[in-house]
């Protein structure tokens, strides 16, 4: 039980760790590095931002359902990723850092829901057994 405490703990410290950098990178990018001509920046970074911005209260409060519905929306940020960084030249770094960020973030969500939700269920068992005795 104390293997699979410390094995949630480490992938919510690295999801919310990754969470936050994606979240960087993503600012960086559309507003600082890679700004649009026209002007209009904060519109692209909005609709890539504003998706992942809804999770920061499940990434708050370590609910494991929300962080295996959070990979499912990494999915479309990882095909982003891939097109970024094998299309153009000038997003080739960016796309494959962003596309490394996505599948550390993806896996350690993955990981922190599967392993947050044996460790409730164990609790929760060795709860009831120590109440019936």
């Amino acid at each position: 039980m104390q293997a699979l405490a410390r094995k949630t703990h480490l992938s919510r410290l690295i999801t919310v760790g990754s969470y936050i950098a994606l979240l960087a990178l993503l600012t960086l990018w559309y507003l600082v590095v890679h700004p649009l001509e026209k002007g209009n920046s904060w519109i692209i970074w909005l609709l890539h931002v504003l998706p992942l911005a809804a999770f920061i209260p499940t990434v708050r409060s370590g609910n494991p359902r929300g962080h295996a519905w959070l990979c499912f929306l990494l999915l479309l940020y990882f095909n982003e990723a891939v097109l970024a960084a094998t299309t153009h030249t000038e997003t080739r770094t960016m796309g494959v850092i962003y596309g490394l960020l996505v599948a550390v973030l993806f896996t350690s969500a993955m990981m922190y829901a599967r392993w947050a939700s044996q460790y409730a269920r164990l609790k929760h068992t060795t709860e009831n057994t120590e109440e019936s005795s």
